[in-house]
């Protein structure tokens, strides 16, 4: 008796993985530093071997998610950012948050920025820069560990319970000597922010600059993202921020239909706000 084919093997390479996860593996060799590679580049970056890579390469530019440019080298397709831009729970929060986001950088100014938990980290979907700002390492679609930093601390900490007590029980690595990298330090911590409905880190990610974020909630009264403005590495400025981060974020969890009535109510000016404010986490 003749077998049909196994369409699920005729998915995969040589070495039983999805070609689907090659391709994503090929994507996630360019970042921000890396716009552009060669074919050896994302082969030595991915260890997909060059004649897989080659053939794999080849599909992804004819269907437009790669473009080859000018000099031959291989960067993320138009058609890429086109499927992505259709991600319709991304879409509406950043076209929500997107006036009041433009509102803080107003007032802050330095860097205000919408970030969003993607697994273990957090992945930052809108950001606004202004020149002469603080230093501030996130892009757009760029990610960070999220114990991290503030907007991190703010997803972790509302995250769900099986979530967050998973985390606490692995280690984690530091990108600074600032980073929290203690459970026992990270859990107080994220009773903190549950507490006083913010989260300040200084020096964590860079040690001129300090993070504010505050939390995003929709419909369900859920967190599903944070506000967040990175300033330079000082009470002054981390004390101003938080009214800031605290009006917007109201405004626009009120605007995704979070009932806020109660939420994020502290006075910013007291001396337990302040104090969290000087922390150095």
């Amino acid at each position: 008796m003749i077998q049909p084919p196994d369409v699920h093997a005729a998915m995969k390479d040589a070495a039983g993985t999805t070609i689907l996860g090659r391709a994503v593996e090929i994507l996630d060799c360019f970042d921000a530093r890396s716009p552009t590679l060669s074919a050896s580049d994302i082969g030595r970056r991915s260890g997909i071997p060059m004649p897989t890579a080659h053939r794999i390469i080849t599909q992804m530019v004819s269907l437009g998610l790669l473009e080859r440019t000018e000099r031959k080298k291989l960067r993320v397709g138009m058609r890429l950012w086109e499927l992505a831009s259709r991600a319709q729970r991304l879409l509406a929060l950043r076209e929500v948050a997107r006036p009041h986001l433009e509102g803080v950088h107003s007032v802050i100014g330095h860097h205000a920025q919408l970030g969003v938990r993607d697994g273990d980290d957090v992945m930052f979907v809108d950001l606004l820069s202004a020149p002469n700002a603080v230093i501030n390492i996130t892009r757009v679609a760029s990610k960070l560990p999220i114990h991290s930093c503030s907007s991190g601390l703010v997803l972790l900490a509302y995250a769900e319970n099986d979530f967050r007590e998973d985390f606490l029980r692995r280690s984690h690595g530091p990108l600074t000597d600032r980073s929290i990298t203690d459970n026992r330090a990270l859990r107080r911590e994220l009773a903190g922010v549950r507490s006083q409905g913010f989260a300040v880190s200084r020096g964590a990610v860079h040690h001129e600059a300090a993070g504010v974020a505050a939390p995003l909630r929709d419909s369900a009264n859920e967190v599903v993202g944070t506000i967040s403005v990175i300033v330079p590495n000082s009470h002054r400025h981390t004390s101003f921020a938080i009214p800031v981060l605290l009006a917007a974020s109201r405004a626009i969890s009120t605007s995704l239909g979070a009932q806020t009535r109660g939420l994020n109510q502290i006075d910013p000016t007291s001396s337990s706000a302040s104090a969290r404010a000087s922390e150095t986490p």
